[in-house]
Parts: C-alpha cells; sequence; structure tokens
C-alpha cells in the first residue's frame, strides 16, 4: 500500500482526535482566556513550546478558536522575536494541514469544514488562483485566512507556493501580536495601546473595506 494514503489517514486520525479532545475535556476554555492559557502552557515547563505551537496548529484546523489569543500569549511568554518564530511554525503546520485535507477530500470536506457563504464569496478566487491576489488576502486583516487555506487547496495552487504565500502575508500580523504580547509581560502600557490601536485601526480598515479590496483585485486580475 502507497505511503502518502497511510500519512494521510494519519493526519486525518490525528487532527479528529485532537478536536475531540478540545470540546470533550473543554479545553477550548483556554483558548478565550488569556490567564488560564499561560497558566496551561507554563505547567508543561520546557514542553510548553511544542503545546503552543500544537494550540496554534489548531486555531487555523478549529473555526471557533481565536489566533489573536494565541498569538498575543506567544510574544507573552516567549518575546517578540521567538513568539513570532513558533507562531510562525504553529501557523504555517495547521495552514499546510487544512490545504492537503481540502485536495485531498475536495469540495464536500470542504463545505463541511467552512460556512457555505465564505465559500460562495471566494469562489472566484478557487477557480482563479494568482500569486499576488491570494498573497493579498493573507495580507489584509478581516479576510477569513484560516477558512482560506481550505478553500485555497481546492485550487490547483503548488502547495510550496501556498505556504510561502501564507506564511508571509500572516507574518505581519503575527508580529504585531507577538510584539503587544511582549509589552504586556512588560508592563510596557503605553507601547501595548499604540500597537493595539494601530492594530485596530489596520483590522477596522481591511474588514469595511474588504468588498472594495475584493472588487480591486478582481479588476486587476481579469486586466491580465
Amino acid at each position: 500500500m502507497p505511503k502518502t494514503p497511510l500519512r494521510i489517514a494519519a493526519l486525518i486520525i490525528a487532527v479528529a482526535a485532537a478536536v475531540y479532545l478540545l470540546y470533550y475535556f473543554n479545553l477550548y476554555i483556554y483558548f478565550v482566556d488569556r490567564k488560564k492559557l499561560v497558566y496551561f502552557l507554563t505547567s508543561f515547563g520546557p514542553y510548553s513550546i511544542v503545546v503552543f505551537i500544537l494550540l496554534q496548529i489548531m486555531q487555523v484546523l478549529v473555526a471557533p478558536v481565536p489566533g489573536e489569543v494565541t498569538g498575543l500569549i506567544g510574544g507573552y511568554l516567549y518575546g517578540p522575536v521567538l513568539g513570532t518564530i513558533y507562531s510562525t511554525i504553529g501557523l504555517s503546520i495547521g495552514s499546510w494541514i487544512a490545504f492537503i485535507l481540502a485536495r485531498t477530500f475536495g469540495l464536500p470536506f470542504v463545505e463541511r469544514a467552512v460556512n457555505a457563504g465564505i465559500i460562495q464569496k471566494y469562489d472566484h478566487f478557487m477557480k482563479h488562483q494568482g500569486i499576488i491576489v491570494s498573497f493579498v488576502l493573507f495580507l489584509i486583516p478581516g479576510f477569513p485566512k484560516d477558512a482560506l487555506c481550505y478553500i485555497m487547496g481546492l485550487s490547483h495552487m503548488p502547495l510550496g507556493t501556498f505556504l510561502i504565500i501564507s506564511t508571509a502575508g500572516r507574518l505581519f500580523g503575527t508580529i504585531l501580536l507577538s510584539i503587544s504580547g511582549s509589552c504586556v509581560r512588560n508592563e510596557q502600557n503605553a507601547a501595548f495601546f499604540i500597537l493595539m490601536g494601530i492594530s485596530a485601526i489596520i483590522f477596522l480598515i481591511g474588514y469595511f473595506y474588504r468588498e472594495k479590496i475584493l472588487a480591486a483585485v478582481r479588476g486587476l486580475k481579469s486586466e491580465k
């Protein structure tokens, strides 16, 4: 029997088991409570890094898990540099898993993992993927980046290209969250509120103008 199907089967079992444990033992509570999450991670001692990376993987794969909380915690516990590195590792692995699952099982699987409205809205980009277009979708706040990982798995985009785009597109936001978390740890309140203000402005612009951004991106794509 080929190795690839075995690896995919093992991957599916691991993800399913992780999701089951997340909800059965109410572990998702740790994702929405900063103090509980910090306590949970530090309880693993030197292995907290591995657990943190696993949590970042899960926040990509499981829709209700907010990435902003885990991103802040990364900077809070490990500092701006290592927090960014560990978060990026987890987010990249999670994105890779979502992409592979979508590519392997196709639209029926993605329809179970992603809201139908989101799939319909980004159907254009499933059929007409471009590197610049995809990067913009990951770069601008307000776009459902985790859902896009599944949706892009339905495209003809090479896996390597997708990983570069998704990782680079998430990086700016990851850095901001990690620096903000570090500011909280060091009680640099002024710097924290400035960063949060900048992040909020960027997010609001991306959120409220996302339709215009989509229209502009479609226009650029159609001109080529």
